[in-house]
């Protein structure tokens, strides 16, 4: 157990997603590209969304019965595969397609890399060293907005970020290889006890609050850059800096909310709920202020702090639904919460889109904030301390 580990797994991770959510710093350039809606834009974000969440048990199953080294490399070449397949996309069809795969590929992501974490992490930095892997997520997201719309304005145009991107992968894949060793598994390859899980009470809290977090955290990050550059009037390099400081901030909330969980009075469970109640009541406040941004400067603050409270909660939320399950059942558990989170963000970016089309960003926003508060209400109970849960 050491930093050391910490860092490889907060590499992988990284890279993984730098590959993931470049399509969401792409959204301008592919409406413009292929000639289509908003709403059909909110529609490659459930491409990439559908092909993760139809993977994720099998990841999560794979985990669990072969460890999570020979997952995380299999994950990063099919990743590396996807981003071809995006860049050199003829058409819209074919974009979604490849798109799929992208997502397929990042299906390995969570069962495996929570697990590592759990394998790596120093004594009494649980909470911690989970968040600092999940900066991985908002972290790789950042630079996949700097990365495509920096090369957008080149000649190579914003695909060359795709192939950059997954040429990435394959690297760190191939170094990654040489440095992790990784934890071995059950030896077999069984489907998850849903059931089993689902009877926990904690479990079923968590999962439910998942599918709101992930329709407010992908609904937001689907449409940063079209909001700026549509309704806030900036051009879309500014777009995607915005975009970019979502995601610091997003780093930098995972960092302080993981820090200030671990040093509560309670048990794991409850401390890591309290500060996602925190984060959640604090982010319905703030899309209400990012209706109000016209400056740059304004929209720089508002959207990086945005970023704090909404992308805050990916590691805290994990490290609670963590604790609330057995260890050996941590592939299937963290499988099954992120298949919720999906399924929020499946749904909500074309729901976001079809709104804006036919109705205005405030009402979109403001729906997005409707889904941070029920989140907080949902895990409230578990902050509270009044739902027994099974220790790990």
């Amino acid at each position: 157990m050491s930093w050391r580990g910490v860092g490889l797994v907060s590499g992988w991770q990284l890279t993984a997603s730098l590959c993931f959510y470049a399509i969401f710093a792409a959204t301008a350039f592919i409406r413009e590209s292929f000639a289509v809606s908003r709403t059909l834009v909110g529609v490659t974000v459930t491409a990439v969304m559908l092909g993760y969440t139809a993977l994720l048990f099998l990841a999560g199953a794979a985990v669990d019965g072969y460890g999570e080294r020979p997952v995380m490399l299999s994950g990063l070449v099919v990743l590396a595969a996807g981003m071809a397949g995006v860049a050199v996309a003829p058409s819209y069809p074919v974009l979604l397609v490849a798109l799929l795969v992208v997502g397929a590929g990042y299906a390995s992501a969570m069962p495996s890399t929570n697990r590592a974490i759990l394998e790596v992490a120093p004594e009494g930095s649980r909470n911690l060293a989970m968040n600092v892997k999940q900066v991985g997520v908002t972290a790789g997201s950042g630079l996949s907005a700097l990365l495509v719309t920096w090369l957008a304005a080149t000649r190579f145009d914003w695909q060359a970020g795709f192939v950059v991107a997954g040429a990435l992968a394959l690297l760190v894949g191939a170094a990654f290889a040489r440095g992790y060793r990784g934890t071995s598994g059950s030896g077999s390859l069984s489907p998850p006890d849903v059931r089993g899980l689902l009877d926990l009470g904690g479990y079923r809290i968590l999962v439910a609050a998942g599918v709101f977090l992930g329709a407010m955290a992908f609904a937001t990050t689907g449409y940063v850059v079209l909001y700026v550059t549509e309704s806030v009037g900036l051009a879309a390099g500014f777009a995607g800096l915005a975009l970019a400081l979502v995601q610091v901030g997003g780093s930098t909330g995972r960092i302080v909310g993981g820090a200030i969980a671990d040093r509560l009075p309670f048990s794991t469970v409850r401390a890591s709920a309290v500060v996602m109640v925190g984060q959640m009541v604090v982010a319905v406040g703030m899309y209400v202020a990012v209706l109000g941004v016209r400056s740059r400067l304004a929209t720089a603050v508002a959207f990086g702090l945005l970023g704090f409270f909404v992308l805050g909660f990916p590691g805290i939320y994990y490290t609670c639904l963590t604790a609330v399950v057995p260890d050996e059942s941590v592939g299937a558990a963290t499988a099954g919460g992120q298949t919720a989170i999906n399924v929020g963000a499946l749904v909500a970016p074309p729901l976001f889109g079809f709104v804006v089309d036919t109705s205005s960003y405030a009402v979109g926003w403001l729906g997005v904030a409707a889904c941070a508060a029920v989140a907080a209400v949902l895990v409230a109970p578990l902050a509270l301390g009044r739902v027994s849960v099974s220790p790990a």
